[in-house]
């Protein structure tokens, strides 16, 4: 017979002081990550409380927070043991704002408008299989997807959704309990690869290009001046960075501390040397959202062009770019779209920037997002992720693709002509990409 070890109230009040002077310093940064989820996941997304804390916020230690729901205000306020209360409100159009631990008024920044027209999507229904394709195995191929979800007794892979994508027609779709077509899901840092998508329509615009220098006038008088456009893209800058999401770090703090997220990065000292120091950098990135702004003459101009010029052009109609409490796109992280609307950005760069006959990037732009930056191993591009380098070795090296935390992706393998989006909460190697693509890709011959 096992004996049954039973705590008395004292150790269990050392174990809980313990944990609260552990945690303590990072409480504010807890609190706001669960208050924006559940805000985001709730308004967004329309998912229930339970099942968000039962998935999105059970990260240690996340879990220890108490998320309350005001269905009224549509805020979400979060605290752990009582302390550190934060406060995440939705605003349509601009989504779930995590406001700053000491806000006394709320003061949103212009609000972007909506547009209620919906564009058909342009390669025929996606929403079915119109084309029987004789070189596809569908057996293997829905095998391929099937094993890609949990089953009893193996290792949890956590997919909520996989949609592929053969010749501008899906031909594999599956979606998790609780998980649907019409499910928007947060893409974490595949918002990145939306932000390459603005920039390169600039650039198509003759606005801006890739070496241009002086890009910020904080700038002006010291070295920084001289890091170039694409030392930003290809996150190269030489610019101090810690990405490190486990401890209190730079991207931790802006993402949830910072009333503009945007300042982050642009504060920070030149440590190394430009074009020869890749370090990924989610700072970088909302840095680039600075520099869209500083393109337009008035805030409103920012906020709607995104969706003018790229988002709305390509039927993303379920996307919501949430903004930091200043207003700026958060152009890191904070993209939200069902599955297929991320697998229609991913078609975009498939067919190298043309969307249904309208060139909305140049094709030289796509093939300068998927080159590999000097000091990665041909891994990292553009604000796109490679296989040049072989990281999947039994997937075409020509794939690129959107990452994002926690195992979001948009694959686009040109060589097969497939996009390829899965969607979870366990990355690399709890879920096997590299075995996952080769299933995929070896149904079709």
């Amino acid at each position: 017979m096992k004996k049954i070890v039973k705590f008395g109230v004292i150790p269990l009040l050392i174990i809980t002081i313990g944990l609260m002077v552990y945690n303590y310093p990072r409480l504010n940064i807890i609190t706001g990550f669960a208050a924006k989820s559940v805000c985001s996941c709730t308004f967004e997304a329309g998912r229930d409380l339970a099942s968000i804390e039962a998935g999105d916020n059970d990260i240690n230690p996340v879990y220890y927070a108490k998320n309350v729901v005001n269905e009224e205000e549509k805020s979400v306020t979060s605290t752990v043991f009582g302390l550190k209360k934060r406060k995440a409100i939705y605003k349509q159009g601009v989504g779930c704002v995590l406001l700053p631990e000491d806000y006394k008024n709320i003061d949103f920044k212009p609000n972007r408008k909506i547009s209620n027209k919906k564009l058909p999507f342009p390669y025929g229904n996606l929403a079915q299989k119109d084309t029987l394709f004789f070189n596809i195995n569908y057996q293997v191929l829905q095998n391929a997807v099937d094993k890609a979800f949990d089953k009893k007794g193996e290792q949890l892979k956590r997919t909520r959704a996989v949609v592929v994508i053969y010749k501008n027609q899906i031909v594999a779709e599956k979606y998790s309990s609780g998980f649907n077509k019409d499910t928007k899901l947060l893409g974490w840092s595949m918002t990145k690869s939306i932000t390459n998508g603005v920039l390169g329509i600039l650039e198509k615009q003759g606005k801006i290009n890739v070496n241009q220098t002086n890009l910020f006038p904080e700038w002006k008088q010291d070295n920084r001046a001289k890091i170039t456009l694409n030392n930003l893209l290809q996150m190269n800058s030489g610019l101090e960075w810690v990405e490190d999401y486990n401890n209190i770090s730079d991207v931790t703090k802006m993402l949830f501390l910072a009333d503009d997220m945007t300042e982050i990065q642009l504060n920070k000292p030149l440590v190394n040397e430009s074009n020869n120091s890749w370090n990924y950098s989610s700072g970088t990135t909302n840095l680039l959202s600075r520099f869209i702004r500083n393109q337009f003459q008035t805030h409103q101009e920012y906020l709607d062009f995104w969706y003018n010029e790229l988002i709305d052009k390509i039927g993303m109609d379920s996307m919501i770019i949430e903004t930091d409490n200043s207003g700026n796109y958060v152009g890191s992280s904070y993209a939200w779209a069902t599955a297929r609307d991320w697998a229609k950005f991913g078609l975009l760069y498939l067919h190298n920037g043309n969307w249904n006959g309208e060139q909305l990037l140049n094709s030289s732009w796509v093939h300068y997002s998927k080159t590999p930056t000097n000091g990665s191993n041909g891994e990292y591009g553009a604000q796109f992720w490679l296989n040049a380098g072989g990281v999947y070795p039994n997937v075409p090296r020509d794939l690129f693709s959107c990452n994002g935390y926690q195992g979001q992706h948009v694959f686009i393998i040109p060589s097969k002509d497939l996009v390829v989006v899965r969607f979870g909460l366990a990355e690399n190697p709890l879920f096997n990409i590299d075995q996952f693509l080769r299933e995929v890709t070896s149904a079709i011959q």
